[in-house]
């Protein structure tokens, strides 16, 4: 899950505003991981992609 759809339980507030110091730290750390910038839709796609490619290197190395 991407951090502006996040509320916090420490304000309420959405993490993405960054109302007070959980939030700021929440955002920061979720900000510094490389899988927090992505929307669930693109990790959907990336997983996708990941399962058809062993799907073919599967096909590809099985004897004739």
């Amino acid at each position: 899950m991407t951090y502006d759809r996040l509320v916090c339980a420490n304000c309420a507030a959405p993490v993405s505003e960054g109302r007070c110091p959980v939030c700021r730290a929440n955002r920061q750390r979720m900000q510094q991981s490389p899988w927090g910038a992505l929307s669930p839709a693109a990790l959907l796609t990336l997983l996708l992609l990941l399962v058809a490619a062993a799907a073919a290197l599967a096909v590809a190395h099985q004897p004739a």
